[in-house]
């Protein structure tokens, strides 16, 4: 493996093969190794978010997502029906009962289901990401798949039950001590989870708050399924889910200290459990929780057991070191943010590693990857305690959820916490006036059908223009290669500028000379120094 290349990734879970992906497409030669000989199979995320599925979207995987959407709410909507007949004594009519959900996927708060009734639809963030409302419902297992079907496509190779043990950062690049031999790379991201190796070896402090819960997730087989909640429930003794899909439990214990699993033995979310969770030890916790008997007669698959540990790195990168997901961040998994947050760090930190390694942009671009970043990072930290505080069992948490249900049974509650989950109003705090700048490039649509995010799964930044004369498209030229263009002359902003990870670096309503010149500045700050010659193109 003494072979070297740009990039070396650790980790091949979804935000290692995303990275891996991006980084091939800007030209980049990459490999991925992987400590685990095969994908874990243990259950993780059930779904993502407007913006990885907006990411998907914007590399041609969009068809591929909604298929998978498509299977999983056919499974779910059968496991409802049988729900509807087990509470109804059996009396459920063909069109009654619960309907299978839609693709207006909400989510919840604290286990509170979140009502897509009351959700105001049209509020302007909502409203402008609505293409890729088929493709949210993707379960982690099913989006390693279809990523790693994508980086085979691109030709990255991924080496298996291969573990980092050493790594030293010789300025020029990184050399890797590895269970299969050394490996020499000009970079070197750690994407390998909670107890990341890259991120010790390389000296990145972890501060945070420590566990104070258990939660276990599981796959089982029950015998008597009538004693348990459809949904989530609560009791003294913590919380706990059944469903959506057949067999799928959840459990949140505060107090796990007769279950003989101290926190110390529990590796946090991200990375796979020291000791195997059993079939008893879930049902255990389940009969706790749920203050039933209820019997499970078997284990399907690998279970998980994870933490409220909650942490943040103190940089996202050292020298020639850079770490993304879990790796950087750890929390509960309340609210499914974790995956989501991990595919945000390799979008973002993708094409501007890509940048430097192409030589285009300077080294100082691998900042803006950490001062992006980290501020969503922290508000997901944040996000995920306040879940916590209203899932404890005491009675002043149990007064807090009561005032929490009554501000989610209205609109305005509802709607911005499903905008808070659904990510659609992330925003980078950069130059410009324009209500689009910083945040993520909505559906914007061309005359002729088309999305402007459909021209641009090869990668690399998306400029639109609406002009009369192309003279957005002119300014541009001048970055042959690295920005692909389109023009149009529907209804809607005369100019946009997409970066590579869907952020709109820059956007206008006019065509004067204020516009063009916005528009070069931020070209130079993003996209480099211009590919020709010719340092300003005239316009006009």
């Amino acid at each position: 493996m003494d072979v070297t290349v740009d990039v070396t990734v650790v980790g091949a879970g979804p935000v290692g093969l995303v990275l891996a992906a991006e980084l091939a497409l800007s030209g980049a030669t990459v490999r991925v190794i992987e400590r685990l000989a095969e994908p874990a199979e243990a259950m993780k995320a059930g779904s993502i978010n407007v913006p990885t599925a907006e990411a998907l979207d914007r590399r041609g995987l969009l068809s591929a997502a909604e298929e998978v959407q498509r299977e999983f709410l056919g499974r779910v909507g059968s496991f409802a029906r049988k729900a509807d007949d087990r509470q109804s004594g059996g009396s459920h009519q063909p069109g009654g009962g619960r309907r299978a959900p839609e693709s207006r996927f909400t989510g919840h708060f604290a286990g509170m289901v979140l009502d897509a009734d009351l959700v105001d639809w049209s509020d302007a963030d909502l409203a402008a990401h609505t293409a890729v409302a088929g493709a949210r419902i993707v379960p982690q297992r099913e989006l390693e798949e279809l990523l790693s079907h994508h980086v085979a496509r691109l030709g990255v190779p991924v080496r298996r039950g291969v573990e980092v043990t050493a790594l030293e950062d010789t300025g020029d690049g990184v050399l890797v001590g590895t269970t299969a031999g050394p490996v020499r790379t000009r970079w070197l991201v750690g994407c390998d989870g909670g107890r990341s190796t890259v991120r010790r070896l390389a000296g990145i402090d972890f501060p945070g708050t420590d566990p104070e819960l258990t939660g276990r997730l599981a796959l089982v087989d029950i015998a008597d399924p009538e004693k348990l909640a459809n949904g989530w429930a609560w009791s003294t003794q913590g919380a706990y889910r059944y469903g959506p899909q057949p067999g799928r439990v959840v459990t949140v214990e505060f107090d796990d200290a007769h279950a003989g699993l101290p926190h110390a033995r529990l590796r946090p979310r991200g990375g796979a459990p020291i000791e195997p969770v059993t079939l008893d030890e879930v049902q255990t916790s389940l009969r706790r929780v749920s203050g039933t008997d209820v019997t499970l007669t078997a284990l399907r698959g690998n279970a998980a057991r994870w933490t409220d540990n909650a942490r943040q790195a103190a940089a996202y990168r050292s020298g020639r070191v850079l770490i993304a997901g879990d790796a950087a961040h750890v929390h509960s998994p309340f609210g499914g943010q974790g995956l989501n947050l991990g595919v945000g760090d390799a979008m973002n930190l993708g094409w501007k590693l890509g940048a430097v390694v192409a030589g285009w942009a300077p080294e100082g671009l691998l900042d803006t990857y950490d001062a992006e970043r980290r501020p969503l990072g922290a508000w997901v930290l944040d996000w995920t305690r306040a879940q916590i505080g209203v899932l404890r069992g005491d009675a002043k948490s149990a007064a807090l959820r009561e005032v929490v249900a009554d501000l989610l049974s209205t609109r305005d509650g509802t709607t911005y916490a499903v905008k808070k989950i659904s990510g659609v109003d992330q925003r980078i705090d950069l130059p410009g006036d324009h209500p689009l700048i910083g945040g993520l490039v909505p559906d914007l649509w061309l005359r002729d059908g088309s999305r402007l995010v459909d021209h641009g799964h090869g990668g690399g930044f998306l400029l639109l223009d609406r002009t009369p004369d192309g003279a957005f498209v002119r300014l541009a030229t001048a970055w042959t290669g690295r920005v692909s263009s389109v023009t149009d002359d529907h209804a809607g902003p005369t100019g946009v500028l997409v970066r590579p990870d869907g952020v709109v670096a820059w956007a206008s309503d006019a065509t004067d000379l204020a516009a063009v010149t916005g528009l070069e500045s931020a070209l130079h700050r993003w996209a480099g120094a211009p590919s020709s010659s010719r340092e300003h193109i005239p316009v006009g």
